[in-house]
């Protein structure tokens, strides 16, 4: 008599990847909500009685009380702002940059980032201000 090896098939149990790539997707999604609101930069912005209207404000060049220079919320420094700015409006060359400067910055390192926009060919720039107390009074 002759013996046959009988080839056992081994099944292999499956492992479903499906719930594994929906959590990952998931996560993505909320690091990607939450990054933008986590870089928030703390400038205090001097009080002003006029009110620009911007249905979005998508470029916004800010700078901190120490002088740091930071553009969409990220670090920036002076001699690659026109670069940066030049690749973020390649597409809206009419857009208008907002700079939202503290009180506590000079004058004169304001109205340098201003020249310099305008260099890169910014058409338009905007000053942030908070509405002052008496501005929201008179409003009330």
């Amino acid at each position: 008599m002759r013996r046959r090896r009988r080839l056992h098939k081994i099944s292999l149990p499956e492992i479903s990847l499906t719930p594994l790539i929906d959590t990952a997707l998931t996560l993505l999604v909320i690091f990607m909500i939450t990054a933008p609101m986590v870089q928030n930069i703390k400038v205090d912005l001097p009080h002003g009685e006029s009110k620009e209207v911007g249905a979005q404000q998508e470029f916004v060049v800010s700078i901190n009380k120490n002088g740091k220079l930071f553009f969409n919320s990220y670090p920036i420094s002076r001699a690659s702002l026109v670069e940066t700015v030049k690749k973020a409006m390649k597409d809206r060359i009419d857009a208008p940059v907002y700079i939202r400067g503290d009180k506590e910055v000079s004058y004169g390192n304001v109205i340098e980032i201003v020249d310099t926009l305008k260099m890169a060919g910014v058409k338009y720039v905007a000053m942030a201000t908070k509405a002052s107390a008496r501005g929201l009074s008179e409003r009330a």
